[in-house]
């Protein structure tokens, strides 16, 4: 039987677009109370009023960047009273840059990355999971990537940081066995978002060419996923799922002819 989300807490970083912005929506709708967190204010607060009008989702909003770790440590310490007891953690902010030769690369493209995708995740981590701990309960859901398990030409960066996030979720959950919290990591092969605009850095056409011919995975695709997972009974932990479109059997094998 599924548990229920009504009145959670949950805080989601990366929320302002994409799949943060989709797992708002699919857990405002199941009755969870949101802290919404990125860099984005306006998006945020546009996200908030929706959720509001369409669910009358109570929201908190942080604007902060995950790179920057005394900001992470100072928004989480001062959440007010009602707010502290987090029972579960979405990690979706991560982003990638460019497609180079690793040995020709952008050295401020590998520093974005592994500032976003894995200190980034841990500086969260770090300032949330002692409370969950503490309270006995909590779910940490960490976005990966297939590129954790498959490495692809000009992305050695990125799948090395994804391939982190692997490392420190199954970590994660070694540290915490004893403890009732519980570690998910999920793993999307192509999902449409403004992933591919980031990491072109704005080139629209570009980033479309990455879904040409082919039905990616949406948003909506992995906020469903991670429901199911954060909504399993509390002896039931989902470590890992792996996700990709049917026009994709892995990251270098893609359909282009369905659409």
């Amino acid at each position: 039987m599924a548990t229920s989300l009504t009145d959670k807490c949950i805080l989601i970083t990366g929320a302002s677009s994409g799949i943060g912005t989709s797992c708002a929506r699919f857990l405002a709708q199941a009755g969870a109370r949101l802290i919404l967190a990125a860099r984005r204010k306006e998006k945020l607060q546009a996200l908030a009023d929706e959720l509001q009008t369409n669910y009358q989702t109570r929201t908190l909003l942080l604007c902060v960047d995950v790179q920057d770790r005394q900001a992470v440590m100072t928004a989480i310490a001062g959440l007010p009273a009602a707010w502290k007891a987090i029972d579960v953690l979405i990690n979706n902010a991560g982003l990638s840059r460019g497609l180079e030769k690793q040995y020709e690369s952008s050295v401020q493209d590998w520093e974005e990355m592994i500032d976003t995708n894995i200190k980034g995740l841990l500086y969260v981590t770090r300032a949330v999971v002692p409370g969950m701990v503490a309270q006995g309960h909590g779910h940490v859901v960490n976005i990966g990537s297939i590129a954790a398990r498959q490495t692809y030409a000009g992305g050695s960066v990125y799948c090395a940081t994804k391939a982190a996030v692997k490392a420190l979720s199954e970590g994660l959950k070694i540290d915490l066995l004893g403890t009732p919290v519980r570690v998910t990591n999920i793993e999307p092969g192509l999902v449409e978002t403004e992933f591919s605009n980031v990491r072109f850095r704005g080139d629209d056409t570009k980033a479309k060419s990455v879904y040409t011919g082919m039905t990616p995975l949406t948003p909506d695709d992995i906020a469903d996923t991670i429901l199911f997972a954060v909504t399993r009974p509390a002896h039931v932990n989902i470590s890992e799922i792996f996700v990709m479109p049917t026009d994709q059997s892995s990251v270098a094998h893609v359909h282009r002819g369905s659409v």
